[in-house]
């Protein structure tokens, strides 16, 4: 059975107390349990003070047979910071411009940018598979969305890791294939009615929104949108129409990240979990009460909030 561990994002301290709760201990380096393995959701670095220590433990335990991970958006946006772009001589297929610099620069302090265990960490990152299909659950770290797999089928091998070769073409923003993975690692995002518009953090205009796509009840613009709280009366509050959003099939559970949750952790719906609970929001200013978050799965095909574990 598996322990599925949400967004860690460097507090690897946290970590080692939360898989001491779950029951595992530490030998030579490993973290291990007599009866269980741990499913990580991804993002393991960026924001915290010990992202190197949480790739060394989470690594050691998927080469080691404790664990299976999944790749985040950061490990994603880590990839390709470092990885130069074929098409543009000096050039980077994530642009190191100020903003993604700031949002990357804490792992590259810690990392040591360009060094010979930055370029390990790179080449682990590479081996994360985008998503699991496994009897019995899904794990993937933001959000299951058929139409977004079928697109990234092409670019991925038999075991859901990005090829080497398609790196350039994932990287390439406005394009079906980049839209797809900014679909399953940051979530699913539609588009406003004809004339709605939003200023994002950064004052951008915004003609898009972030839904929480698991809703089975709420279906309007303004009951779905993932929108700071300021933006919130410019949502319509209109229907959205039935073939924006997904769905789930529901055959199976399904666990994702990345969504910053607040709270008692619960599941979203009976067959859908979200594993962040925000452990680095004391880290960006959100104030020191997020947990690092695990939900043990038994096989169960509907979830429970009993199942929840976590540290502050």
């Amino acid at each position: 059975m598996y322990d599925l561990i949400g967004d860690i994002h460097g507090y690897a301290t946290s970590l080692k107390h939360l898989l001491e709760k779950l029951g595992y201990k530490e030998k030579r380096g490993v973290w291990s349990h007599p009866e269980r393995k741990v499913i990580f959701l991804g993002d393991f670095v960026d924001r915290g003070p010990e992202q190197v220590e949480t790739v060394r433990m989470a690594r050691s335990m998927v080469e080691a047979g404790q664990a299976l991970a999944v790749m985040g958006n950061h490990e994603f946006n880590a990839v390709v910071w470092a990885t130069e772009d074929p098409d543009h001589p000096g050039g980077y297929l994530r642009a190191h411009n100020e903003r993604n610099h700031r949002q990357h620069q804490a792992y590259l302090e810690q990392v040591g940018e360009g060094s010979a265990l930055h370029q390990s960490h790179i080449a682990w990152f590479k081996t994360l598979p985008l998503y699991y299909d496994l009897e019995g659950l899904r794990v993937i770290h933001a959000c299951w969305h058929r139409p977004s797999l079928a697109v990234l089928s092409d670019y991925l091998d038999d075991r859901q890791c990005i090829r080497a070769n398609a790196w350039p073409s994932l990287a390439r923003e406005d394009t079906a294939a980049f839209d797809a993975l900014e679909t399953v690692l940051k979530g699913l995002e539609i588009p406003l009615p004809s004339g709605a518009e939003f200023a994002d953090k950064d004052g951008n205009v915004r003609r898009h929104v972030r839904a929480r796509w698991w809703e089975l009840e709420r279906f309007t613009y303004r009951d779905l949108a993932m929108v700071p709280a300021e933006a919130i009366e410019a949502m319509p509050h209109v229907p959205i129409p039935d073939d924006v959003l997904p769905g789930y099939e529901a055959d199976k559970p399904l666990f994702v990240g990345h969504y910053w949750l607040t709270g008692t952790p619960e599941p979203l719906t009976p067959h859908i979990a979200c594993l962040d609970y925000s452990i680095a929001a004391g880290h960006i200013g959100g104030g020191g009460n997020g947990k690092l978050c695990a939900y043990r799965w038994d096989g169960e095909t509907e979830l429970g909030a009993d199942k929840f574990v976590w540290v502050e």
